[in-house]
């Protein structure tokens, strides 16, 4: 809620209506349970990241994503990257250059995930108090830059240091980037009703440009 009205999502599709959070399940069905299931154990063996995942998803037709599920959209990633892996065929052959971890070596990567702070000898461009711009970044590659904040204007109010820029690792290119939080006022994204309130978002160096 903003200004005690509905954010709502994507222009077009009306607001928002989630459930409470206290009264959703963590499964709507069985079969969500299993594809997520699935999803993290053949994230395992290895083959791909958590971005490449991501893009996996987002690469088919719009109308596809939008009018899915959450859960389908999953389903529909595995599908791409086990394909486009060759893990659906010659398995037997692969299993050497696999990682298939056992009961206690899977419970040990869920509890470490994978680490996304790294080194970057480059300066970081913005400092704390910056006013910047969002680049419009619309395209065909991955990116976690919200639809809705490119082209607004903000301000630096924290610099996390250097992290892994999704945008390259979803292509397989593993680099750091410099990662900052913005706030953005909400009355410049959303109008009068939003006045006094505002988003914090972290965004990468990347995505962001000095403010005219």
């Amino acid at each position: 809620m903003i200004g005690g009205h509905d954010l709502g999502g994507k222009h077009g599709l009306g607001p928002i209506d989630p459930e409470p959070e206290s009264e959703e399940p963590l499964f709507h069905a069985d079969w969500e349970r299993r594809v997520f299931a699935l999803t993290l154990a053949t994230g395992m063996l290895g083959q791909w990241n958590i971005d490449e995942s991501r893009h996996a998803r987002e690469r088919q037709h719009p109308v596809d994503y939008l009018k899915q599920s959450y859960y389908e959209n999953w389903l529909v990633g595995l599908e791409k990257l086990l394909d486009e892996k060759h893990l659906l065929e010659g398995a037997e052959e692969q299993q050497e250059s696999l990682r298939i971890p056992d009961a206690a070596g899977a419970e040990k990567i869920l509890a470490s995930g994978g680490p996304t702070q790294m080194s970057n000898t480059a300066p970081a461009r913005f400092g704390i108090g910056d006013k910047v711009t969002v680049q419009k970044r619309q395209g065909s590659g991955h990116t976690r830059v919200p639809a809705y904040v490119q082209g607004a204007s903000g301000e630096i109010v924290d610099h996390y240091g250097t992290h892994v820029f999704p945008d390259a690792n979803a292509e397989g290119e593993h680099r750091g980037e410099h990662l900052y939080s913005v706030r953005f006022d909400g009355e410049l994204l959303w109008g009068n009703e939003s006045q006094g309130q505002a988003v914090f978002i972290d965004l990468w160096e990347p995505y962001l440009e000095p403010a005219k």
